[in-house]
């Protein structure tokens, strides 16, 4: 009784926000799934939109919702899942690495465009600044769900039709391989954690308050000359990334 008495004497938000917690929890709003709008929930509990923003705000700053300004308010996907155990070695491939444990992967494909490199980019490819390079961002799902936002970077100097090949041969590894005939190999990779952006979260289907792990690699041929800057974007639920043996010596 005593128990009842203090949840009706919380403040009016917090009620709100427990209601819409419950209703994600129990699955009445499904991952990814919209919910109703600020104009429907305040009639729906008799509320100004201030109050139903904090009930919002307090449920989004758990994970629970992403608000995407413009576009409205989703469920998160918090479902459990086993995390993918993601090898970052000299040779990195996302498919047979998530087949390997009877994970199904896949990718869609954002973006493919050409654009001039920036100063940071420049540098990490060791190019001019303004030269201009091959720029594609692709979404990796592991079993349909998102995984990662991959954004890859290739020079046109040396690949002036890679763009149109990734139609043929969406492997860059493969493509490499098969058709420039040449190796792919990590020279480094740093590994940080960051705050997610708002376009990340949307596709990762994430809350805004979820770090993503981030993994800037830069990968060489034979001779040691830049071919790929990638920055990977990870969901951290979802990812382990495991440092092999061969990268710890030094």
């Amino acid at each position: 009784m005593e128990d009842m008495e203090l949840q009706t004497e919380a403040p009016l938000y917090l009620r709100i926000a427990q209601e819409l917690r419950h209703n994600i929890l129990e699955g009445v709003y499904k991952a990814g799934e919209q919910v109703p709008t600020e104009a429907v929930l305040s009639e729906r509990f008799g509320v100004n939109r201030h109050t139903l923003r904090r009930a919002i705000g307090l449920v989004a700053s758990e994970g629970l919702l992403r608000v995407d300004q413009g576009r409205g308010t989703f469920v998160a996907d918090i479902s459990p899942t086993v995390a993918v155990r993601y090898p970052i070695g000299e040779r990195v491939r996302f498919s047979e690495t998530l087949r390997e444990q009877g994970i199904e992967p896949r990718y869609e494909l954002l973006r493919a465009i050409t654009l001039p490199a920036n100063a940071r980019i420049a540098e990490k490819m060791e190019i001019r600044s303004g030269e201009h390079i091959a720029m594609v961002e692709r979404l990796g799902l592991a079993d349909g769900r998102p995984l990662k936002v991959a954004s890859s970077y290739f020079p046109l100097s040396r690949f002036p039709d890679i763009l149109a090949r990734l139609n043929e041969t969406p492997s860059i590894s493969r493509l490499f391989a098969e058709v420039y005939r040449c190796d792919h190999r990590r020279r480094t990779t740093l590994v940080t954690a960051q705050a997610v952006s708002p376009e990340d979260a949307r596709l990762l289907g994430v809350s805004y308050n979820m770090p993503v792990l981030v993994a800037e690699a830069v990968n060489t041929d034979e001779e040691n000359r830049v071919i790929e800057y990638g920055v990977t974007r990870f969901r951290a639920d979802r990812t382990e990334l495991v440092i092999q043996p061969e990268n710890l010596s030094g």
